[in-house]
């Protein structure tokens, strides 16, 4: 059995999580769902405001070289 990571959307494995941040749509809503569940306001509301800018081209770049979702406000 593939290793899940905390890190990827919903605890799911590395490629599913992959599918899904290439995919706009799917990144955006999966982003903010998963800041909001780990009680990150602030980090879910900018993934709601900037999710399909920047936010979306660093989460493929961060799943393709560290293998987890972009982490970068611990707010």
């Amino acid at each position: 059995m593939a290793k899940k990571s905390a890190k990827d959307y919903f605890g799911l494995g590395w490629i599913v999580s992959l599918i899904l941040a290439i995919i706009p749509v799917t990144s955006w809503v999966c982003g903010f769902i998963t800041r909001f569940q780990e009680g990150k306001i602030v980090a879910g509301i900018i993934r709601l405001v900037f999710g399909f800018t920047i936010v979306w081209i660093l989460d493929i770049i961060f799943m393709l070289m560290n293998h987890s979702i972009c982490r970068l406000l611990n707010i």
